[in-house]
This record gives structure tokens, C-alpha cells and sequence, in this order.
């Protein structure tokens, strides 16, 4: 009879004797590592369902904070931009030409010199009454800070998209503390159709 405690070698459990039990432990092995897998899988998904919940609960309290500022301001009344906010103008290039005036007597006013002005292309997702300038002009820093405030807290409502400066030229003869600038200006003002 063969004794049921015998112990089985390394060799022998790879070898052809005892096929059986390597077949046994390697289910065994097989199913420890699926079952493995499996925890590790519902692990990482209770995971991702925290932090979806947490995301959850803070949109959900972002959307509370902006329904509370809606139902704050429903009793205020609803003011519209006044009359000169608009270049009013028969035809969009009529109102180009008046926002080029426009400009042109700002920086006179900041005794900065307009090298050039025209219409800029609308873009793609500018709306009709949109009507958009592109405009370069010399000046020191001083009078840019104050044309800038001009135009976009003056009247008409005139938006700057964007504003490349550098250095006009080194020959300009100006002091090193107030240079002489280039300034290009991509403007955007809204024209509503009228009598000029």
C-alpha cells in the first residue's frame, strides 16, 4: 500500500508520476489568480464610481450656487447697452469708416501717430452686426495706457482682441525711459443699422 503522506518532490511534481497533482495545483493556481484579478477589477471600479460621485457632488453644488445667484437676481430689472454703445451706420463700411475716425481722433487726442488703418476680415463666428479693425500706431507707453482705457471704457463699445507692441525704431532719437512704441491693435465694435 502506498502511504497518502508521502511528500513529493520538486522533480518529481513536474515529471510524468504525478501529473495529478500538477494538474491540481495548477487550477488551483489558475483560479487564486482569477479570483485575483476579479478583486482587483471590482476594487478599481468602486474606485471610479467614488470619484464619479464626488464629481457628481460637486457639479451638483456648483449648479445649486448658480441657481441660488439666478433666483437672487430675478428682481433686477434687465438694463440694455445704451444708444451710443453702437456705431450706427447705413451699411457695414460706413461703419468701418466711422470707428476708423473714431480712432484716429483718440490718438490725436493722445498725440500718437496712426501709420495705417483698415478693415480687418470678420471671422467665422462673428455675428452680423460685428465689424472688426485693424490699426498700427506710434506712440509711447503713457499715451497707450490711456488710448486703451479710451476705447474699451468709452463710447462707442470698442473691443480689443489683441495688441502686438515692440520697439518703433532705434533711430526715433527718444529718451531710453519713453520709448517710442508700435502698437497693432485688432479692434471689434458692434454697428447697428441707422442714419449717420
Amino acid at each position: 500500500m502506498l502511504s497518502l503522506n508521502r511528500e513529493i518532490s520538486f522533480g518529481e511534481l513536474f515529471s510524468g508520476e504525478s501529473s495529478a497533482h500538477r494538474e491540481q495545483i495548477i487550477s488551483v493556481a489558475a483560479f487564486a489568480g482569477l479570483v485575483l484579478i476579479c478583486i482587483v477589477t471590482i476594487g478599481v471600479l468602486f474606485e471610479a464610481r467614488a470619484v464619479a460621485l464626488r464629481e457628481l457632488t460637486e457639479r451638483r453644488d456648483g449648479l445649486e450656487h448658480l441657481e441660488a445667484r439666478v433666483r437672487q437676481n430675478a428682481g433686477r430689472p434687465i438694463t440694455a447697452a445704451p444708444p451710443a454703445a453702437f456705431i450706427e451706420a447705413p451699411t457695414q463700411g460706413l461703419a468701418s469708416a466711422a470707428l476708423q475716425a473714431h480712432l484716429a481722433q483718440l490718438a490725436e487726442t493722445q498725440h500718437a501717430g496712426l501709420v495705417l488703418s483698415g478693415e480687418e476680415t470678420a471671422k467665422r463666428e462673428d455675428a452680423p452686426d460685428t465689424i472688426r479693425l485693424q490699426a498700427t500706431l506710434d506712440m509711447n507707453t503713457k499715451a497707450l495706457r490711456a488710448l486703451l482705457y479710451q476705447l474699451e471704457s468709452g463710447t462707442p463699445y470698442v473691443f480689443v482682441d489683441a495688441l502686438a507692441v515692440q520697439p518703433a525704431s532705434v533711430a526715433a532719437g527718444r529718451a531710453a525711459e519713453d520709448p517710442l512704441l508700435r502698437a497693432t491693435l485688432s479692434l471689434r465694435a458692434v454697428w447697428r443699422k441707422g442714419t449717420p
